[in-house]
């Protein structure tokens, strides 16, 4: 079953949006090369909260994406630069299921 991570974030009034865009550009390339990877999706509600989900198909595969020198540069970036505040929670996928509407 997928692992799941939620990265819930809000930024700084000050970050610097340029600077952020090539990070995240450059994280969600790494995560995208990474053996298990499954997507990254990111939506931004109306009152500036952001959230990330990130899926890769194991736990084992999550945590060697996590452990990555470049990834930890970028989350250090973020706690000194551009996030106000930021909750991530992993998860494991206990059910999966879905339907694909044929007439779509």
């Amino acid at each position: 079953m997928p692992m799941v991570t939620l990265f819930w974030s809000r930024f700084r009034d000050d970050f610097d949006e340029a600077a952020y865009r090539d990070d995240a550009q450059r994280i969600h390339a790494l995560a995208q090369s990474m053996p298990g990877f499954i997507s990254i999706k990111t939506y931004q509600a109306d009152d500036g909260e952001r959230l990330s989900v990130v899926m890769f198909e194991s736990e084992e595969q999550q945590s060697e994406f996590r452990k990555l020198a470049e990834h930890r540069a970028a989350q250090q970036r973020g706690r000194e630069s551009y996030y106000q505040s930021y909750h991530l929670m992993v998860c494991e996928s206990r059910r999966e299921y879905g339907w694909p509407n044929p007439g779509a």
